[in-house]
């Protein structure tokens, strides 16, 4: 009788430690298949600027948002404490059309630029002056909200043409 036991715990042991292995392979194995390079989307902002608005009037908003995440996002809301609205456009070589999303690939970047994709500012609680910073808060739709501070610059400023 002892020996019918212990070969049942023995094999019991066994069984366990082949379902523990067989879920790790698994796990493993699932895993692998993630080729993107790794995770959530790891969002950060460079190259802010809004040149200066003409008599506190509509002004234009340009960044960089950085995504060096294996999993892409967007930009779905862009608001102000400063001003009323914040809208997102493209633009063509013939028009401008305002967009309710704007994408951030995986390991690449949203470019909101001069002449492209570009933030529209308006109604301002205090116009803004050359050297003041505005905030903006920028919504994505996996990452949540990032605030920015967004410095005014001279409506002729040219990022890495200083």
């Amino acid at each position: 009788m002892k020996g019918a036991l212990g070969f049942r715990r023995t094999a019991l042991a066994g069984a366990a430690l082949a379902t523990a292995l067989g879920a790790g392979a698994f796990l493993v194995a699932c895993g692998a298949g993630d080729t993107s390079g790794g995770g959530a989307a790891e969002l950060s902002v460079a190259d802010s600027y809004i040149p200066l608005p003409p008599a506190g009037g509509m002004a234009a908003g340009y960044l960089t948002v950085r995504n060096d995440g294996g999993q892409g996002d967007e930009l779905v809301k862009v608001s102000s404490p400063g001003a009323s609205s914040v809208t997102m456009h493209r633009s063509t070589a013939s028009t401008m059309e305002q967009v309710d999303k704007l994408d951030v690939p995986a390991h690449g970047a949203l470019q909101l630029s001069r002449g492209g994709n570009h933030l529209m500012i308006m109604g301002w609680e205090k116009a803004p002056a050359l050297g003041d910073e505005v905030e903006l808060d920028l919504t994505f739709t996996r990452t949540g909200t990032i605030s920015v501070k967004v410095p005014v610059k001279e409506l002729t400023y040219r990022p890495g043409q200083q």
